[in-house]
């Protein structure tokens, strides 16, 4: 057994979660998920699930091959428990063993644990000039498992729930054909947001199943499907949003309307206003200067007090909070309030737009051809 520089049982923590009850039905899911599930063509995505740490907690539910970079076995990890793992000199470290990188594979139908979440697959960790990288190696059909529930509610209708998993899935491949060295997507919203087995439900299995191996394509390549909440009535050209135009994410009319974040608004103090937004002193006025034909701001001219100053759009939503660039600012006297519409950038998929017209009765084929125009649904050959 490795020398341990931190141990819990996981098995405890296992058993007292389960004691739990409703809020953690994901774990007694558990031997469900064991149970259930067509075998897929094997075609693996690396995500990187701590990137860039000093160290973390590792482990496996049933005894795990510990392998060096060279994938010679060194060692093995014993079940229903937490390793620490470090990072350091070009090499990373797991209790005894040392190398270039490490591996852990658990035995049988067991999980990984990584930080704090089971996930299927194995593990990588890998050095980095911070300390290390865990990297989870998991088939790309369970993935999306855990993906769908992440990212839309598993409660939704089935159909959307397929639209979604297409969508995920030619998503990961796009990237996964120019991920760096290490890793292909993370697992934030930077990538698309991956959460292991907890996120996981019978629901998000038997959309995957349905759609196993099915992506967009556009020109016999893998599209770049992009997908958001909610745009807030109508989708944007992505060359409007980003830099490179492409024929298949083009704006059009979404089935947003009714969603809990079609329309909001969010209230500001001048002084709040003027703490969050630097270099100008006491804002006094807020100005579009530019938007997209759809509305986004794209720039905005800030007027202070001690000056003035342009501020994209996106800069302002991650300074304000804002659920998207697709608002306008109006002055109350005593600050300002922002009234928007939307969640996210607004290009491709429109999530909730994808729920409504799936309750009205459109198929997921449907949906994908509205939102991914002139992009043709294809099926992925098995290895």
């Amino acid at each position: 057994m490795a020398s341990r520089h931190f141990s819990v049982s996981l098995m405890s923590l296992l058993k007292q979660m389960i004691l739990l009850g409703g809020r953690h039905w994901w774990l007694s899911f558990l031997l469900w998920i064991v149970l259930v599930g067509p075998a897929q063509a094997a075609m693996e995505l690396r995500v990187a699930i701590k990137d860039g740490v000093s160290r973390v907690q590792v482990g496996s539910s049933t005894n795990a091959i510990v392998r060096d970079s060279a994938g010679q076995q060194v060692g093995e990890l014993e079940a229903m428990n937490a390793f620490s793992a470090q990072g350091g000199g070009g090499n990373v470290a797991l209790g005894q063993w040392r190398s270039q990188s490490l591996w852990v594979e658990p035995a049988g139908d067991g999980y990984v644990w990584i930080g704090d979440r089971w996930y299927r697959g194995r593990t990588q960790l890998v050095p980095t000039s911070k300390g290390l990288t865990a990297v989870n190696h998991v088939n790309l059909e369970h993935y999306l498992y855990s993906v769908l529930g992440a990212e839309m509610s598993p409660s939704w209708p089935l159909e959307a729930l397929k639209a979604q998993a297409v969508a995920a899935r030619s998503f990961a491949l796009h990237k996964r054909s120019s991920g760096n060295s290490a890793y292909d997507v993370t697992n934030t919203t930077s990538s698309q947001v991956y959460k292991g087995i907890e996120t996981e439900a019978q629901s998000t299995h038997q959309a995957v199943n349905a759609t196993a191996g099915q992506v967009m394509t556009y020109g016999g390549k893998v599209i770049l499907a992009a997908f958001h909440s909610s745009s807030g009535g109508h989708t944007e050209n992505v060359e409007d949003i980003w830099t490179q135009p492409l024929p298949y994410l083009r704006g059009v009319a979404d089935y947003d309307m009714g969603a809990p974040v079609f329309q909001w608004t969010k209230s500001f103090s001048r002084g709040e206003m003027s703490r969050l937004i630097s270099g100008v002193g006491n804002v006094v006025s807020m100005t579009p200067e530019r938007r997209t034909p759809q509305g986004r701001v794209v720039t905005m001219k800030v007027q202070g007090d001690r000056g003035t100053k342009r501020v994209s759009g996106n800069d302002l939503r991650s300074a304000l909070g804002l659920r998207s660039t697709l608002f306008a600012v109006s002055s109350t006297g005593s600050g300002f309030q922002i009234d928007g519409r939307g969640y996210g950038h607004g290009l491709g998929l429109s999530q909730w737009g994808a729920h409504n017209l799936a309750a009205q009765g459109t198929n997921y084929q449907q949906i994908l051809g509205h939102y991914y125009q002139s992009a043709t649904l294809a099926q992925l050959q098995a290895n």
